[in-house]
């Protein structure tokens, strides 16, 4: 009982803290955390600037970091982990992003986010890939 007591409000914290709200502001993207772990090259880079405006204005860095694990993995180690992956693996990643999934990073659920387009999804997960 205090197992599925505390499953369900390690759940309920995973989906409060990402869950996103239509008059929430933006991130501010030139942080500098973010503007620190990128190159002058991958700032040229149109999916790298596409990407890390979709994740800028959604609520990814509520659960996610570049550099440190946060409720999430962080972007790196993600980036680490699917380094060279094929556009298969890519669109899988995306498909999480939309419909949220668990197992993956360990217990903690990663919230479904359907408002996000495949192609906008696939265009983060290529940012995120970048940052290996």
């Amino acid at each position: 009982m205090l197992f599925r007591f505390i499953s369900f409000f390690i759940l309920l914290v995973g989906f409060i803290a990402c869950q996103s709200s239509a008059d929430k502001t933006n991130v501010d993207t030139t942080s500098s955390t973010i503007t620190a772990t990128s190159t002058t090259e991958s700032k040229k880079d149109p999916v790298y600037t596409k990407g890390l405006a979709l994740v800028g204005k959604s609520d990814c860095l509520t659960c996610h970091k570049i550099d440190d694990k946060l409720i999430g993995p962080s972007y790196k180690e993600i980036a680490n982990k699917y380094a060279g992956a094929p556009n298969d693996a890519i669109t899988a990643l995306a498909r999480t992003i939309i419909k949220g999934g668990s197992g993956n990073w360990g217990n903690v659920p990663m919230t479904p986010h359907p408002g996000i387009s495949q192609e906008d999804a696939e265009t983060m997960v290529r940012y995120i890939l970048t940052l290996n």
